[in-house]
């Protein structure tokens, strides 16, 4: 299975683990600019006022609402396709495949929401955050698996891609439900008709992306103004997009295909640095230690172990699931750790919970600290557990030979 699946994640693997690194400059970046004396710069920039409307239909908001609203909107049609793909003919496309990576995301997300809600039972102003923590960052994580290079199974990176997509498509649910403002029916209905007609083109089978794209940005539009969250617009466009099982230049994989690089390499990073800036100014270490920001640290941290591992192991001695042949639970204890790098969704989920500047930066400091000590640990923790790659193991094998 593993050298069929093999071709097919590689280019994305090699896309998504290099975008990761560019991630993690780009968050160091905002961190450091949000520290220095550029901080009213950075945040007179995030902002400005950008204003786009024709005639009477205006859409006025700062550019960090743009990036959240607008860019990030780019980055859920890439998951929606991303998600199609895996459920016709990826990780998720028959029960055998997608057991053991659906029982251990299910985990993985409800396991963090109850730590979560457990620290901030009494903290009725933040229990709006409990989806903080069950979100996990698949460029961050695959980014980190990278620094281990070859010596990563590429099904432990299949399991930790499969677990991050069912993550998603949670994400995607939870935004949907709990995370929309008052409806404007008209402007819902108007985006409605538009997605029954880009319906009508992808059961048409047309090939050309353009239409795709031009009806998906007027969708957006008008998702925006009826006021369920406008990156669910890129999703449901994404699920229009018809996908040629015989073919690898059908519309969906040219999409997807040409705009991997897009958000790797400029929309996450442009994100992770308009979010992650939070000032450390005065910080005390006692602020780590407010029910919001424990809540997301230990729901990361705590809630992802138990969640992840916990749920695939059990599922596997229940005779659920399957643990591919060349993973061990050592292995799969330290991606779980990794899976806990919440990051981009984390703070994005965070930024629709909360309006409050002070408890946006609480949420800030929960994430960046969760998933900064979730990456350090997971990081040493699958070193240890990965075999040594081939040089490695020559020179253990020489060490050894010259301590006989």
């Amino acid at each position: 299975m593993v050298k069929a699946i093999a071709p097919m994640l590689r280019d994305f693997l090699q896309k998504e683990s290099a975008g990761g690194i560019v991630l993690i400059f780009a968050a160091l970046l905002a961190l450091a600019v949000a520290n220095s004396p550029l901080l009213s710069a950075y945040q007179d920039g995030l902002a400005t006022p950008v204003v786009f409307g024709i005639g009477g239909f205006v859409i006025d908001k700062p550019l960090l609402l743009w990036i959240n609203d607008g860019l990030m909107a780019v980055f859920f049609f890439l998951v929606g396709l991303e998600v199609k793909r895996e459920i016709f003919e990826g990780q998720l496309s028959s029960w055998d495949k997608a057991s053991l990576p659906l029982i251990a995301a299910i985990g993985g997300m409800a396991i963090p929401a109850v730590i979560f809600l457990s620290l901030n039972a009494n903290s009725p102003e933040s229990i709006n955050g409990w989806a903080i923590p069950a979100a996990t960052d698949i460029a961050f994580a695959l980014g980190i698996l990278s620094l281990l290079g070859s010596r990563v199974p590429v099904a432990l990176k299949a399991l930790l891609l499969a677990i991050a997509v069912i993550d998603d498509i949670g994400a995607i649910a939870i935004i949907a439900l709990f995370y929309s403002g008052e409806l404007d029916t008209g402007m819902l209905g108007l985006a409605a008709i538009v997605f029954v007609v880009m319906l009508a083109i992808g059961r048409a089978k047309v090939q050309s992306t353009i239409p795709y794209i031009l009806l998906a940005i007027l969708m957006w539009a008008f998702v925006l103004k009826s006021g369920v969250h406008a990156t669910l617009a890129g999703v449901a466009a994404a699920m229009t997009v018809p996908l040629d099982a015989k073919s690898d230049h059908g519309p969906l994989e040219t999409m997807e295909h040409a705009l991997h690089p897009w958000v790797a390499f400029l929309v996450i990073p442009i994100f992770g640095f308009a979010n992650a800036g939070v000032t450390l100014f005065g910080l005390s270490p006692s602020a780590l230690l407010e029910p919001l920001p424990l809540g997301i640290a230990l729901g990361l941290l705590i809630g992802k172990q138990i969640g992840i591992f916990g749920f695939a192991f059990a599922a596997v001695k229940l005779g659920l699931a399957k643990l591919p042949e060349e993973v061990n639970w050592a292995q799969v204890h330290a991606m779980s750790l990794l899976a806990a790098i919440g990051f981009t969704m984390s703070l994005f989920i965070g930024n629709l919970a909360f309006a409050s500047p002070e408890q946006i930066d609480a949420v800030k400091i929960g994430v960046l600290s969760g998933s900064t000590i979730a990456a350090l640990a997971g990081y040493l923790l699958l070193r240890r557990a990965l075999p040594l790659g081939e040089q490695a193991a020559d020179e253990a094998v020489a060490n050894g030979t010259k301590g006989g």
